[in-house]
């Protein structure tokens, strides 16, 4: 690590093709990261002899750059290849592990380079759509000055997560995924590499697994190298043949050794435990699932959106104050981010966990939904339209409508009026007379509203 980088930075990111000892250590996705254009495969609209990369490199001055494209499809390689340049300090932040913190220690050590030696910092912030509007603020004015040169890295379409004087300060660059072919080569060169790869395994893959394991892969070279390096491992293990066959690659990626993937199932069955553990007020159940996801790189913001359905479809009108607080973390995770926002999520798990419990809120609006689709657009009655004009009076609008809360000018002249803010009045329309939707549950807050429903309604409406 270079003197004086910034603690929350990336150590390895000093220089992209440093030779450190934890390199031999480290995932084999990673060891075989290209070192520079003439490794990497793929994307050949941007790193081709012609292509937007290969010139920026040829000149030696990067500019800032958005790098935006799926899973495993190069961005942190092309942003390690840019920082390899001699004239550059490059220093990586992770927007899912890095805060205000790690951000000040960032810009005082771009000031520092700049300063004493002139040389401008890369700053590479990996998944840069999970800082929210204020830390993507904090760099603007060093990005304009040119004390930092910005290279994002995203997933998600930053029209819409990139603040836009950020973005209209950056370029795009589109990725697309790798092909089956792509991925094929990639893996070929690992199995050869006796250097960085697992060319000293001796391990041989045969064609029909090789193609499968392509495909299986869907563009993702790093999923298909963890892969790989799963089957590899497996096989000196269980002391099998040095070979991978088909039925041996599709074994292994039944395997639960793999990575989280944030869109495969494994996303869904960890936020269904969450949302059962909430349900079934178990507070410890639901703090492990969340950091589960958390730790996996889940988007907070999704945690918080999914946990605010919660409070309204499962605690409700028992405690209503668990909406108010879902609503409050998500404003948090919003304006905190990660990691300082974890604790607010936490206190959010354990809340909703503890209240009290009732879907009635759910089952009311399901059934009024249902009642909709049933009887489709049912005329409103004429007693509780509004009636604005004279024309509309005439034809019966708001007639023999009583007011709740007493005498009422709009009411008609001939109707009873109500006292003590209730009126026994009939609001649906004819077809659906007495129908009820809700049905409240005699426990905690929403006891008292089925008491003041019963007493103004009695049992029955």
């Amino acid at each position: 690590m270079a003197e004086g980088k910034p603690a929350g930075s990336d150590e390895r990111s000093d220089k992209p093709d440093a030779d450190t000892s934890e390199l031999t250590a480290a995932p084999l996705a990673d060891r075989m990261r290209p070192r520079d254009l003439g490794e990497f495969v793929g994307q050949e609209h941007l790193t081709g002899e012609s292509g937007l990369l290969k010139r920026i490199l040829d000149s030696g001055k990067v500019p800032s750059l958005i790098f935006w494209g799926p899973p495993g499809s190069g961005k942190t390689t092309l942003a390690y290849i840019l920082g390899s340049l001699d004239n550059y300090e490059f220093v990586r932040l992770s927007a899912v592990t890095s805060g205000i913190p790690q951000v000040r220690e960032v810009i005082e050590f771009a000031n520092r380079s700049r300063r004493m030696f002139s040389r401008p910092t890369i700053l590479f912030i990996d998944e840069i759509h999970r800082f929210n509007k204020a830390q993507q603020d904090a760099f603007l004015p060093h990005v304009e000055r040119g004390t930092i040169v910005l290279l994002g890295a995203t997933t998600e379409n930053p029209s819409f997560e990139v603040i836009s004087p950020l973005l209209s300060r950056s370029k795009v660059l589109v990725l697309e995924s790798l092909s089956d072919d792509n991925i094929a080569t990639l893996t070929r060169q690992a199995l050869m590499d006796k250097e960085r790869g697992l060319g000293k395994s001796g391990v041989t893959i045969d064609d029909d697994a090789l193609s499968y394991l392509a495909r299986a892969a869907d563009g993702d070279a790093r999923f298909a190298l963890n892969a790989l390096e799963l089957a590899v491992d497996l096989l000196a293990k269980e002391k099998r043949e040095k070979r991978i066959t088909l039925e041996f690659a599709q074994e292994v990626l039944t395997r639960r050794e793999l990575l989280y993937d944030k869109s495969g199932e494994e996303h869904y069955n960890l936020i269904s435990a969450l949302h059962k553990a909430v349900r079934g007020s178990d507070p410890d159940a639901a703090l492990y699932y969340l950091q589960r996801m958390l730790q996996a790189g889940e988007d907070p913001k999704y945690l918080a959106r999914r946990m605010t359905r919660m409070a309204s479809e499962d605690i409700g009108l028992a405690d209503p104050f668990a909406l108010v607080l879902a609503q409050a973390v998500f404003r948090t995770v919003e304006t905190m981010g990660m990691p300082e926002c974890d604790n607010a999520l936490a206190e959010l798990a354990i809340y909703l966990s503890a209240a009290p419990k009732s879907n009635s809120v759910y089952q009311a609006n399901s059934a009024a939904r249902a009642a909709v689709e049933e009887h489709g657009a049912v005329p409103v009655p004429l007693k509780v339209r509004n009636a604005p004009t004279e024309l509309m009076k005439e034809l019966g609008y708001g007639k023999d409508y009583r007011y709740a809360h007493g005498k009422s000018e709009h009411a008609d002249a001939g109707a009873e009026e109500a006292t003590g803010g209730f009126v026994a009045e009939g609001y649906l329309p004819d077809e659906l007379a007495g129908a009820k939707f809700y049905e409240p549950k005699p426990i905690a807050a929403e006891k008292k509203i089925k008491d003041l429903l019963e007493k103004r309604w009695g049992k029955k409406k």
